[in-house]
């Protein structure tokens, strides 16, 4: 009897490091900065609880609504210019017309495996005003970086370029796990590939259009590596994000209970876009 339960435990002591790694690194500092946007705290003085003073000041906090802005800008750029484009490299990835696919393929998943602060960086230099490669093959000297309405431009772009070969990647594998039986039935009730696409491809896609769709919306809600290396979030808060923002209260300006309470805020708004995504998923599964 005391050998079973033991048989039955041991499962448990192999994911228990998994599990308090979690619980002192991600659950722990969770509560612990949902707590903390109640307060008001520099990180040296004691903290002094002000209720929810943290939210209504983020109400009227001009600079915020404006960092939502961007990042619901990046978040429709990433679902509804990175997705499509991303199924069409799938499709001229898959077909087998392609020469050298392979060598395609890994240059499309270069960004995947390749640092974004190198790759920001790269881009700076591209997009740079003196002697970058974008104005020398415009021949204009555009100041792309410190202009209030070009400066989105760069950081749209690296988005793109970013995330293009990671889901391209899952809209390849989608694909290639079609059934071709199906193709060659359209083919026979006379379906043109038009058709096809429509009838049998994207309906087969759809748990792959959820699951791209899900990552990228999250991923670009949290975004901030690009612009922080690319503008620094100017000129004047025109790219800064909302984590951006986050970082820029809590560890230059040194309010941890303000960006607290972004974090939270944040939180919310994400849990809540999973939410509709999710039930949209399952009203179209019916």
């Amino acid at each position: 009897m005391m050998r079973t339960t033991m048989y039955k435990r041991t499962p448990y002591f192999f994911i228990l490091p998994a599990y308090l790694v979690f619980l002192v690194f991600m659950f722990g500092p969770m509560i612990f900065s949902l707590v903390v946007s109640f307060f008001n705290w520099t990180g040296i003085k004691s903290p002094e609880f002000n209720g929810l003073d943290n939210l209504k000041g983020i109400a009227t906090d001009s600079v915020f609504w404006l960092s939502v802005r961007n990042t619901l800008l990046y978040s429709a750029v990433s679902l509804f210019v990175v997705v499509p484009l991303s199924l069409l490299l799938a499709l001229a990835l898959d077909s087998p017309h392609l020469r050298g696919r392979l060598v395609v393929r890994a240059i499309y998943f270069a960004p995947i495996v390749t640092s974004t602060v190198a790759i920001s960086q790269t881009f700076l230099m591209l997009f740079n005003t003196n002697f970058g490669l974008i104005n020398r093959m415009l021949g204009v000297p555009i100041d792309w970086l410190g202009s209030r309405t070009l400066a989105l431009v760069p950081v749209i772009v690296v988005i793109i370029w970013r995330w293009l070969g990671l889901t391209s990647i899952y809209f390849l594998a989608g694909l290639q796990g079609i059934d071709r039986e199906l193709y060659d039935a359209a083919k026979v009730d006379g379906a043109t590939t038009m058709q096809r696409f429509f009838s049998v491809t994207l309906p087969q896609l759809r748990p792959i259009t959820f699951f791209v769709s899900m990552i990228i919306l999250i991923g670009s809600m949290q975004i901030f590596d690009e612009p922080q290396i690319l503008t620094g979030g100017g000129p004047s808060n025109a790219t800064r994000s909302v984590v951006q923002y986050l970082y820029l209260r809590g560890f230059t300006q040194f309010r941890f209970g303000y960006a607290s309470a972004i974090g939270l805020v944040l939180f919310i708004a994400i849990a809540s876009f999973s939410a509709v995504q999710m039930k949209l998923r399952k009203e179209s599964d019916l």
